[in-house]
């Protein structure tokens, strides 16, 4: 029993590092965490050009990018697009964060 555990336990960080490998895996990820399953699946990401050009220097710091959803979730409670996305690198992974109307 105590090596199924352990194999578990190995699958799951495997799995964990696997979806935070790129900033898109962890872009879906996080929106596939927030319950926008068929979003997560549905949209593409595209580089927020204008964005990261006009914060080039703050964001070199985070050592982040924006990203923009093609076909983002909708938030239930205020109708509003789920579009603007900050995706830190640290160390070798991504997270992403949701960021607001831009």
């Amino acid at each position: 029993m105590e090596n199924k555990k352990k194999t578990l336990i190995k699958i799951l960080v495997i799995i964990y590092f696997a979806l935070h490998l790129t900033p898109r895996s962890a872009l879906k990820t996080h929106v596939f965490l927030t319950g926008h399953f068929l979003a997560a699946i549905r949209t593409d990401i595209i580089e927020d050009v204008e964005h990261n050009e006009m914060d080039k220097e703050q964001l070199k710091k985070e050592n982040a990018k924006w990203y923009r959803l093609t076909n983002p979730p909708v938030e239930k409670a205020t109708q509003g697009e789920l579009r603007n996305y900050k995706v830190r690198k640290i160390g070798p992974l991504y997270f992403a964060q949701y960021y607001g109307e831009g």
